[in-house]
C-alpha cells in the first residue's frame, strides 16, 4: 500500500483524503495540517488548491457518524488557524467556498445537514481568524471579497450560486460572530467592525433578484440585529416571558464598532444602531440597488426609524 505521508513539496493526494478507509483519511488530514502549517510555505497555486479541496470535500462526504462528522468539521475548520500567515489562511478559505459552491448541487438530502454544520464551523473560524488579526481593514475586505466575488456564496448576480447558501449564512452569521467574540482563545479582543462585516449582506439585500433571499436576510439577520441593538433602558417591563427564540447577541452588542476598531473602540448600542441604519439607507439609495429591493429596504429602515423615534419619546 502506498504511504499516506505528505511529501515535502505537495499536500496529501486527493485519493488519500477521499479514501473509503477512515484510518487513511484521518492520517491524510493530519499530514495536510502539518503541510499547511509549515511557515516556510506560500499559499498553494489555484490549480493545486482546487485539487486539494476536491479531496477534502469528499473526505468529509465519507464521514458517516454524527460524532465523527462533528470532530472532522472542527478539525477542518481549525486548519484556518494553524496556517502560518493570515493571507495563506484566506487563500485556503477561498478554496473552501469555491469548492462548496461548485459541489453544492451534488449533495443529497441525507448529507446536507452535515455540510451546513461544516459551513457553520468555517464561519466561526473565519471570525476568529480576523479577530486574531485585529480586524485589519485589508483582511476584512479580502474576506468580504471571498464571499461576494462572482461564484462566492453571497454573490448577488451569479445565478449558479444556490440561494440556500445565502439563506444558511443569514441564519448563522450573527450567532457565530457572537460565539467568536466570546472565544476564550482571544482574550480582550478589539471590537468587531459590524458595518464592515455585514456589508456583503447589505449588498445582497440590495441587489438580489430573488425575493426569498431578500426576505431571509431581513427576517434572519436585519430584524434580529436591530432588535438586539435596542437600548436596554428603553424596554418596558412585561409580564410575558421573553421568547426563547429571540437572540440577544450579548457578546456582539457589548463588543462592536462600525468600521474602525482601534480608533472607534466599542460603540454604545443606540449609536451603533443609528450608524447601521444610515448604512442601510445609503445602500438602499445606491444606483446598483434594484427598484423592488429599494422599496423593501426603505420600508425596513422606516420601520426601524419609527421604533427609534418612539423610544426617544419615552426618555
Amino acid at each position: 500500500m502506498a504511504s499516506t505521508s505528505a511529501s515535502v513539496d505537495s499536500p496529501p493526494l486527493g485519493k488519500y483524503l477521499a479514501s473509503t478507509d477512515k484510518k487513511i483519511r484521518d492520517k491524510a488530514i493530519k499530514n495536510l495540517t502539518v503541510f499547511l502549517s509549515d511557515p516556510s510555505r506560500d499559499a498553494l497555486p489555484k490549480v493545486e488548491m482546487d485539487k486539494l479541496w476536491k479531496g477534502i470535500f469528499y473526505c468529509f462526504w465519507m464521514s458517516d457518524k454524527p460524532l465523527v462528522q462533528q470532530a472532522l468539521a472542527n478539525e477542518l475548520a481549525e486548519i484556518l488557524l494553524t496556517i502560518s500567515t493570515t493571507s495563506s489562511s484566506l487563500a485556503f478559505l477561498r478554496g473552501f467556498w469555491e469548492s462548496t459552491v461548485r459541489e453544492w448541487s451534488s449533495i443529497d438530502r441525507l448529507r446536507i445537514d452535515k455540510y451546513y454544520m461544516l459551513i457553520r464551523r468555517y464561519i466561526n473560524a473565519s471570525f476568529r481568524l480576523l479577530m486574531r488579526a485585529e480586524w485589519e481593514d485589508v483582511l476584512c475586505e479580502e474576506y468580504n471579497s471571498i464571499l461576494t466575488v462572482h461564484g462566492g456564496p453571497l454573490c448577488p448576480d451569479d445565478p449558479r450560486v444556490p440561494s440556500s447558501l445565502a439563506s444558511h449564512l443569514a441564519d448563522i452569521y450573527l450567532e457565530e460572530l457572537d460565539k467568536a467574540l466570546a472565544s476564550p482563545s482571544t482574550p480582550s479582543p478589539l471590537p468587531a467592525p459590524l458595518s464592515t462585516l455585514l456589508s456583503p449582506f447589505f449588498t445582497l439585500a440590495a441587489r438580489t433578484p430573488t425575493n426569498t433571499s431578500y426576505q431571509r436576510i431581513q427576517s434572519a439577520l436585519l430584524d434580529p440585529l436591530f432588535f438586539a441593538l435596542k437600548p436596554t433602558h428603553d424596554e418596558e417591563p412585561s409580564r410575558k416571558r421573553p421568547r426563547l427564540s429571540t437572540p440577544t447577541y450579548s457578546n456582539l452588542i457589548a463588543n462592536s464598532c462600525a468600521t474602525s476598531p482601534k480608533s472607534e473602540g466599542v460603540i454604545e448600542r443606540g449609536k451603533l444602531r443609528q450608524i447601521l441604519l444610515k448604512r442601510l439607507f445609503d445602500i438602499a439609495s445606491g444606483e446598483d440597488t434594484r427598484d423592488s429591493n429599494r422599496r423593501k429596504l426603505y420600508l425596513c429602515g422606516k420601520k426601524i426609524w419609527t421604533m427609534m423615534s418612539r423610544e426617544q419619546k419615552k426618555l
